[in-house]
């Protein structure tokens, strides 16, 4: 089924109440990082992809409407192109908070991996950080140019810059859908996080 819409922010910029909000807006399941973790299939094919196998995005996508935070943000260029009716939401904080959240939750998390064919040392460090991550001006760097390219490649009827606390307005208006009743979602914080890879 074709992507009806698509993320291109990174990892700890709402991500995963962004995916929870567009599942409540009928544009889910969505897929996020959490899916890959929790299934080997989707393990599987997304490792091939980033050891270069050729991108079969309906087969990396199969069950899914939408698409946010690594590893498909990595490809937001190809999957634009790829679906070029789909929206896309490019999620978003201060780089500086964005470091913060990061440095708490992923960078320990992927630092402490011995696989490396891993998605987090493969694709997030290796290609997403080119090798530095745990370089505080090189991550932020690399975090600022994403949301550059972003802007600067997507027209701007297609792109929705959403910031964490924007709520569902902007999204709603963005997607053409009703505003819910129910409040935004507030998903995945740090303290979360940490309790998630610890249990």
């Amino acid at each position: 089924m074709p992507l009806k819409v698509i993320g291109a922010g990174f990892g700890r910029t709402g991500t995963d109440s962004m995916r929870e909000a567009l599942t409540i807006l009928g544009f889910g399941p969505c897929h996020h990082m959490f899916q890959v973790i929790q299934n080997e299939t989707q393990k599987q094919r997304w490792r091939a992809l980033v050891q270069g196998a050729a991108p079969d995005w309906e087969s990396l996508f199969e069950g899914y409407n939408s698409c946010v935070d690594w590893p498909s943000a990595y490809y937001w260029r190809e999957l634009a192109a790829a679906y070029p009716q789909a929206p896309v939401i490019l999620t978003y904080r201060s780089p500086e908070s964005w470091w913060e959240s990061f440095e708490k939750t992923l960078l320990p998390g992927i630092a402490n991996s011995t696989d490396p064919q891993s998605l987090g040392l493969a694709l997030i460090a290796a290609k997403v950080f080119g090798g530095g991550m745990a370089d505080r001006a090189k991550a932020i760097a690399a975090y600022e140019e994403n949301a550059r390219n972003v802007i600067a490649a997507i027209p701007a009827s297609r792109l929705l810059v959403f910031r964490l606390g924007d709520g569902w307005e902007p999204l709603c208006h963005h997607l053409g859908v009703a505003v819910p009743e129910q409040p935004y979602p507030s998903r995945n914080s740090t303290s979360e996080f940490q309790v998630h890879i610890k249990s």
